[in-house]
C-alpha cells in the first residue's frame, strides 16, 4: 500500500506519547476488554480483536472529556494497554477452562490464573520484541487489523473528510452489528447441507462485515488461498470421511439416509478434519521458520549486538533493549520452572517442561506473529496453535512423565495443561503485540515506549482474568461438562452453562491422550497435505489456516477479496484501460487511493461490528445477574423477530452494497463500475483458462513426419 510506508509522525518528532493520563485510561480500558472478551469467548468460542475498538474508544474519551493536545501517539499507546487484555483473555479462556472440565479444578484458581497468564503473556511479549523488526519491517506482512487501526487513528488525527468517512463507517457497522447480534432481526450465518452421491456436501457463509473488511484488506490473493483451505476441508475431506464412514446421526432406513443434518456434518470436520488443519498448521509452522531461519538468525544476531554508541537510531527504531530483553526471558524460564515444581511436586518434570517451552513458546509467538500478519487476529487460529501445542506437551509428558517418572494419569495430565496453558497464552499474546506494533510503525511510535504499554496491559490483564472467570464460574458455570459433574447428568441449570467449545475440546485431547486414543490419523494426514503444498510452492500456512477456519468464515473473507480486486482492477483499466503488462505510474496512485479509501471504510466496518460484540456481552452478563427484566436487547420492544434466510442475505446485500459504493467513490470519474466488473471478471475467467490449459508440444520435425 503505498502511502502507508513513510510514519504519520516523522522519526524526528518528539511528541506526548505514554502519558499518565493515557496510563489511566488504558488501564481501565484493558480490564473492561479482558472481562468483556473473556465472556464473550466463552459464551460463542471466540473472541473479537480489541485493537480498532480501543482506538475508537480512547478517541472518544481522549477528546471527549476535552483534554488538551491530545496526540495520535497518546491514542496508539491506549489501545495497545487495551487490546493486550483481549489476547491474553483468548489464551487463558481456551485452555485454563478445560482444567474444569477434566475435573482436575472444581474452581478457578486465582492465584494459578494469574501465574499462567503473567508468564505466558510476557514471554510471548518479550519474544515477540525480537521479532518486530524482521516480520515488520523486513517481512513487511500486512497485519490487516494494524493497518486498520492506523487509519482509524489518522482519520481521528486528521479531522475533516477522514474523520467523516471512519465515523460514517463506524456508525454503519455499529448499526449493522446490533441488528443483526443483539436485536437478532436478521440471521447472522447461512447455511445448508445436501445429500448426493452416497455423501453430504455443505455450503454456507456467515454474514460479517468485519470478515468482509479483513478480505479487503489482505487481498484477493491471500484470500483465495484462505478460502482453498475452505473448500477442501469442508467440500472435499468431510464428504469424503463421511461416504467412507457416515455421519453422526445415523439415520439410514433401507439404505437411504432420512435426516440432514448440519450439526452432523459439522461434528465430522470438529471431531475428525479440524485435525488434518492443525496437522498442515504445525507441518507448515515449521516449514516458514526453517525457509526464514537464515533471515531469522541474522535479525536476532544484529537485534542482540550492541550499538555503536557513535550511530545515532531514529526514535522510531528504538527497541527495548534485546540484551536485556534475552536476559528478561531467562528470568521467566527460571521463573516457570519454579511454578511448574509447585504444580507438579515433580523437579524432573518441571525443568523438562520449563527447557522445552523456551524453544517451543519462541516457536509458537513466531508462528502466531506470522499468522496474524496474514488474517488479523480476530481471525487468527489460537485454539489451533493450542492444539498443536497440546500435541507437542502430550508427547514430551509421555516420554518424561509416562516412561521415565512412571506418573499417574492425572499427575501427568496436569502437567500436560500447565505446560500448555503458558504456551497457549504465549501464542494468543503474540499475534496482538505483532498488530499493535505495526500501528505504531505506520503512526511513527517510539517502540520501547509502545512495548512498555503492552507490558502494562499484560499486566493488568492478568491480574483481572483471574477473578472474572471466577465470577463466571459460579454464577453460570464454565463448559456443561464441569456443570454436568457438580449438579448431576441432565440438570436444567446446565443447558445455561457457557459452551467455551475449545476448553472442551482440549479437554477431550487430553483426556483420549492419556485415557483413551488420539487423532493422529486426520493430524498425519494433514501433514501430508502440507508437504504437496509445500512442493506445489503454495503459501501453505494460508491454505492451512483456510482447513482448520470453518468454511462459513472463509467465504465472507474471499469475497471481500473479490471487491477489492474487482475495485482496484477497475481503478487501473480507467486510467490504462488494459490488466496487461506493469501498471502507468497514474494507475498506481489511482489505485493506491481506492485502496486507501476501501481499508478506511473496512476499519469503521470492523469497529462498528467489534464494538457491538463488546456491548452485547456486557448486556448478557446483566441479563445473567438481573433475569426476566428485559435487559437483553433482543427482549425489547417485545422482540423484533428474525427475518428469513433470503431477507437476512438481502439485508447483508445491502451494507455490502453500502461498502462498495463508499470505496468506489475514490475511482476516477470516467467510466461505469458495472462494464468494469465484467470486463475483470472475464479477464480472470481467460486467465484461469489459460492456467489450466495444457500446452502445445512442437516437435522437431524430421523426415517421417515433415507431411
Amino acid at each position: 500500500m503505498s502511502g502507508l510506508g513513510e510514519p504519520w509522525i516523522p522519526a524526528n518528532a518528539n511528541i506526548k506519547e505514554l502519558t499518565k493520563r493515557v496510563i489511566v485510561i488504558g488501564v481501565i480500558l484493558g480490564a473492561l476488554m479482558t472481562a468483556a472478551n473473556a465472556y464473550l469467548g466463552l459464551y460463542v468460542g471466540m473472541t473479537v480483536s480489541a485493537s480498532i475498538p480501543a482506538a475508537v474508544m480512547s478517541m472518544l474519551i481522549l477528546r471527549g472529556l476535552k483534554f488538551k493536545e491530545v496526540t495520535i501517539l497518546e491514542n496508539n499507546s491506549v489501545q495497545t494497554m487495551a487490546s493486550a487484555g483481549e489476547s491474553l483473555a483468548a489464551g487463558i479462556i481456551f485452555t485454563v477452562p478445560a482444567l474444569l472440565v477434566l475435573g482436575i479444578w472444581n474452581d478457578i484458581q486465582w492465584l494459578d490464573t494469574f501465574l499462567i497468564a503473567i508468564l505466558g503473556g510476557l514471554l510471548g511479549t518479550m519474544f515477540t520484541i525480537a521479532l518486530r523488526r524482521l516480520f515488520i519491517v523486513e517481512e513487511a506482512l500486512p497485519y490487516p487489523e494494524g493497518v486498520a487501526c492506523r487509519e482509524v487513528l489518522v482519520a481521528g488525527e486528521k479531522g475533516g473528510s477522514g474523520l467523516i468517512a471512519i465515523v460514517y463507517a463506524l456508525a454503519i457497522g455499529a448499526i449493522y452489528g446490533w441488528m443483526i447480534k443483539a436485536f437478532k432481526a436478521t440471521q447472522y450465518k447461512l447455511e445448508g447441507v445436501s445429500g448426493a452421491f452416497g455423501t453430504r456436501f455443505y455450503s454456507g457463509s456467515e454474514l460479517s462485515l468485519a470478515l468482509l473488511s479483513v478480505g479487503y484488506i489482505v487481498g484477493l490473493r491471500i484470500a483465495s488461498f484462505i478460502f482453498l483451505g475452505g473448500v477442501l476441508g469442508f467440500v472435499v475431506l468431510v464428504p469424503i470421511f463421511g461416504m467412507i464412514n457416515g455421519f453422526p446421526d445415523g439415520n439410514v432406513l433401507n439404505g437411504v439416509q432420512t435426516m440432514i443434518d448440519k450439526d452432523d456434518y459439522k461434528a465430522v470436520w470438529i471431531e475428525q478434519i479440524r485435525y488434518a488443519g492443525v496437522g498442515a498448521m504445525v507441518v507448515g509452522g515449521v516449514y516458514t521458520l526453517w525457509s526464514m531461519r537464515k533471515t531469522i538468525i541474522e535479525g536476532l544476531s544484529k537485534a542482540i549486538k550492541k550499538t555503536d554508541q557513535n550511530v545515532e537510531q531514529k526514535r522510531t527504531e528504538i527497541d527495548l533493549p534485546l540484551n536485556k530483553v534475552m536476559q528478561f526471558c531467562g528470568v521467566l524460564v527460571v521463573l516457570i520452572f519454579l511454578f511448574y515444581y509447585y504444580a507438579t511436586g515433580s523437579l524432573v518434570m518441571a525443568l523438562a517442561g520449563a527447557l522445552f517451552l523456551a524453544v517451543v513458546s519462541f516457536f509458537f509467538a513466531a508462528v502466531a506473529g506470522y499468522i496474524a500478519g496474514v488474517v488479523g487476529s480476530s481471525n487468527s487460529p489460537v485454539s489451533g496453535m493450542t492444539i498443536a501445542t497440546l500435541l507437542f506437551t502430550i508427547g514430551l509428558v509421555w516420554v518424561v512423565g509416562g516412561l521415565i517418572l512412571d506418573m499417574n494419569e492425572r499427575d501427568m495430565m496436569v502437567a500436560t495443561m500447565f505446560i500448555a496453558a503458558i504456551v497457549a497464552t504465549s501464542a494468543a499474546i503474540a499475534g496482538d503485540v505483532m498488530q499493535d506494533l505495526k500501528t505504531g510503525h505506520m503512526v511513527g511510535a517510539t517502540p520501547w515506549r509502545q512495548q512498555t504499554a503492552e507490558i502494562i496491559g499484560v499486566v493488568v490483564g492478568a491480574l483481572v482474568i483471574g477473578p472474572v472467570l471466577s465470577i463466571l464460574h459460579k454464577a453460570f458455570y464454565i463448559t456443561q461438562t464441569a456443570c454436568y459433574r457438580s449438579e448431576g447428568d441432565g440438570s436444567a441449570v446446565c443447558e445455561d452453562a457457557l459452551f467455551a467449545p475449545q476448553a472442551e475440546l482440549i479437554g477431550a485431547i487430553v483426556q483420549g491422550a492419556f485415557g483413551g486414543e488420539l487423532n493422529l490419523q486426520m493430524v498425519l494426514l494433514g501433514a501430508i497435505i502440507a508437504v504437496i503444498l509445500i512442493r506445489l510452492g503454495m503459501p501453505v500456512m494460508s491454505v492451512a489456516i483456510g482447513i482448520y477456519l470453518p468454511l462459513y468464515l472463509s467465504v465472507p473473507i474471499m469475497a471481500g477479496g473479490v471487491i477489492s480486486h474487482i475495485l482496484l482492477s477497475s481503478a487501473r483499466l480507467r486510467i490504462d484501460e488494459t490488466l496487461d503488462g506493469e501498471p502507468s505510474k497514474e494507475a498506481k496512485f489511482a489505485i493506491k487511493e481506492v485502496q486507501d479509501k476501501g481499508v478506511l471504510i473496512g476499519a469503521g466496518f470492523i469497529a462498528g461490528e467489534s464494538l457491538m460484540g463488546v456491548l452485547l456481552a456486557v448486556f448478557i452478563v446483566a441479563d445473567k445477574n438481573f433475569p426476566n427484566n428485559g435487559i437483553l436487547p433482543s427482549d425489547w420492544f417485545g422482540g423484533i423477530g428474525t427475518l428469513g434466510d433470503m431477507f437476512s442475505f438481502l439485508f447483508y446485500l445491502w451494507f455490502v452494497g453500502i461498502f462498495v459504493m463508499l470505496s468506489a467513490r475514490a475511482l476516477p470519474n470516467k467510466g461505469q463500475l458495472g462494464s468494469d466488473c465484467m470486463y475483470v471478471l472475464a479477464d480472470g475467467a481467460n486467465r484461469l483458462r489459460k492456467a489450466f490449459t495444457i500446452p502445445n508440444i512442437n516437435f522437431p520435425k524430421t523426415e517421417d513426419n515433415e507431411d
